[in-house]
């Protein structure tokens, strides 16, 4: 689950596993083509400046990780 704050320009995305390379989360049931699906036709119709706080490691942009999309399709996992 992801909560989007547009005022502030911001989506806080908890422990969603996509950025830095969507997987499959090994602790959850997750479905890959779920998470893809969730990435293409709703986070990656964000503005390309919308900030990503992450519940692990560095804040992101949707535009600095969107651009990885085809990668992660191709990668399968």
């Amino acid at each position: 689950m992801c909560w989007h704050a547009p005022e502030l320009g911001a989506v806080f995305s908890g422990g969603h596993p996509v950025f830095g390379g969507a997987r499959r989360d090994r602790t959850v049931v997750s479905d890959f083509p779920t998470i893809l699906e969730s990435i293409s036709e709703r986070l990656g119709k964000l503005p390309g400046d919308t900030v990503v706080y992450t519940g692990h490691g560095d804040s992101t942009t949707i535009g600095d990780e969107i651009v990885h999309y085809d990668e992660w399709v191709a990668r399968g996992h």
